[in-house]
């Protein structure tokens, strides 16, 4: 792997590989085996490397938090027609942007000197500043002052509130028993007295609030000689901080084939928030920044995650992976605006020339069979789907008929509503959880234990949608019993009965090491992409809308 360039030969010969017509669709592709080639190349280098002491989490006793890398290669042709690859990782290796044998950052602002390196030097002085204020003896006093008399003022005008309450209720039972032995006169003269007490006290009250209202303006006036400094020092860090990630943003400047540049501000003018952080930090753009840098045409790509997986995600050792959408998606839109691709299948209708099989039908619902790689309800670029043929095909139905969803590649029953009363009765059972459902699905792998649960909430990922992550602070429940059904030739028949559910819920409790820690053969996203995926959702329970008796409905798949 020791080399003068960035640029590799490959060790083994490729004279019998073809190259492709296109250049890989990099939000979604089956590695083309010259990838799969450089990669293995790579691989072996990552296995065997001794200069970057980065823990992968591979080895047992290696000093370092264990986690994962993702890599890519390019293949690539240079100027002298030669066919090769490069490499890259993502964000830092070893807390270093450079290492022997892989591109160059886009930028680097790790670089000493660098503007970004005074410009945190400058920021860090100041939450120094700031800390030291927090910090001061007499500021610390000033707020623990501040905190008491609040502590006390409150306290005292409880107190007074209480007595004045208490006398209250002293004067109301006086006036029943002086009725009785007092004459009208000497009555109406301790009604005077009464009043005159309860002024008093009122007026001691609002003196006592007006007091401490005042002491407490002083207090926290006081504090205020502190606070405006240490809250000018944040505005002025902020502010810092603001203009030195603009100017970084400047300073990535990208490539197209064209040779036009574009740095990310450019780029991300048109989103509704401003660029990720790390955007640019990426294996994709790193690796055709330098090959549109140096005149290298781009043949095909591929990224892979070498070593241990974050605990939220789902990463396989060697397993390959599209760019992300959030950092990359609008980058590589800009570099490969001139480089012809494979077409992406984000806008390919997979449902044409399939069928929805009709299981069941009476006046109010209908059962359906939904084809794996079928909409449920229209996309962003494609309407075909169930909702849609649906009301093409029961143009006088009236409500919303998808009463819920399968994932696009998951088959199996679903229920269609004619009604909008049956279409609000079906739904309030999947709200109270009175649906009863069974899908079945083959894993990639062998489960040991017989049956069990896994509860995993989960999120979106917002950086790479629609993948999901397992999350404890801001996921949801998601909560799936399972019960295994075969075990043959190194696959799992299983059970999933979703007590919840939630996007992918299924797949990802599958595949997450938390989980079954075995992804569901054909999961394009959190396995490996074969012909189709092998989840099917195969038994359904509830409460018909009209007659008001329970309903099951069952369906086999065909795998």
């Amino acid at each position: 792997f020791m080399k003068e360039s960035y640029f590799t030969k490959f060790k083994a010969s490729i004279q019998d590989y073809k190259l492709p017509e296109r250049f890989t669709f990099p939000f979604y592709y089956e590695p083309h085996p010259l990838s799969v080639l450089a990669a293995q190349e790579l691989q072996y280098y990552l296995q065997h490397q001794i200069e970057c002491d980065h823990n992968f989490g591979l080895e047992a006793g290696k000093t370092g938090i264990p986690i994962g890398k993702m890599f890519g290669i390019l293949v690539v042709q240079n100027q002298a027609g030669d066919i090769g690859y490069l490499s890259a990782f993502s964000g830092k290796l070893g807390e270093s942007n450079h290492h022997k044998g892989f591109v160059p950052p886009v930028f680097d602002i790790l670089t000493e000197g660098s503007f970004f390196n005074v410009g945190i030097v400058q920021v860090n002085v100041i939450n120094q500043t700031i800390k030291e204020l927090k910090q001061a003896p007499d500021y610390l006093a000033c707020q623990q002052l501040v905190t008491d008399n609040k502590l006390l003022a409150t306290k005292e005008i409880d107190e007074a509130k209480q007595a004045k309450k208490a006398d209250k209720v002293i004067r109301k039972h006086r006036r029943v028993e002086a009725k009785v032995i007092l004459s009208d006169a000497d009555y109406q003269q301790l009604e005077t007295e009464f009043a005159q007490a309860s002024q008093v006290s009122n007026i001691q009250l609002k003196r006592l609030i007006r007091n401490w209202k005042v002491q407490l303006a002083k207090d926290e006036e006081v504090l205020a000689e502190y606070t405006n400094e240490i809250d000018a020092l944040k505005l002025k860090r902020s502010n810092k901080s603001a203009g030195l990630q603009q100017r970084i943003f400047r300073q990535y400047q990208f490539l197209n084939q064209a040779g036009e540049r574009k740095d990310l501000l450019e780029i991300f003018v048109d989103k509704d928030k401003p660029p990720i952080a790390g955007s640019g930090e990426c294996a994709a753009p790193k690796l055709l920044q330098y090959a549109f840098s140096h005149q290298m045409k781009p043949i095909a790509m591929a990224e892979f995650w070498w070593g241990k997986a974050p605990n939220s995600e789902i990463r396989k050792h060697k397993g390959f992976y599209p760019a992300c959408r959030g950092k990359c998606q609008p980058i590589l839109g800009h570099m490969l605006s001139c480089t012809e691709m494979d077409e992406n299948p984000f806008l390919q209708n997979t449902a044409l020339g399939q069928e929805l099989t009709t299981i069941y039908e009476d006046d109010t619902i209908v059962i359906i069979n939904k084809p794996p790689e079928f909409l449920s309800v229209p996309g962003k670029s494609i309407q075909d789907s169930v909702s849609y043929r649906m009301q093409v095909k029961y143009p006088d139905a009236t409500g919303p008929m998808t009463v819920h969803r399968l994932d696009m590649s998951t088959s199996g029953l679903m229920i269609i509503a004619k009604t909008l009363e049956a279409y609000k009765y079906i739904q309030y059972q999947f709200i109270k959880r009175r649906v009863k459902k069974r899908y079945v699905a083959l894993l990639d792998g062998i489960i040991k234990e017989n049956e069990g649960i896994i509860n995993l909430p989960l999120r979106v990922d917002l950086e790479d949608r629609p993948r999901q992550l397992v999350c404890y602070e801001h996921g949801k429940k998601g909560v799936t019993k399972w019960k295994v059904v075969e075990r043959s030739n190194n696959k799992t028949r299983i059970h999933f009965f979703p007590i919840t559910g939630r996007t992918h819920q299924l797949r990802v409790h599958a595949a997450h090491s938390l989980g079954l820690n075995t992804p569901i053969i054909g999961d394009d996203l959190y396995g490996t992409k074969v012909d189709r995926l092998h989840l099917h959702a195969a038994f359904i329970e509830f409460t018909h809308p009209v007659s008001k008796e329970i309903v099951q409905f069952e369906i086999e798949p065909d795998f």
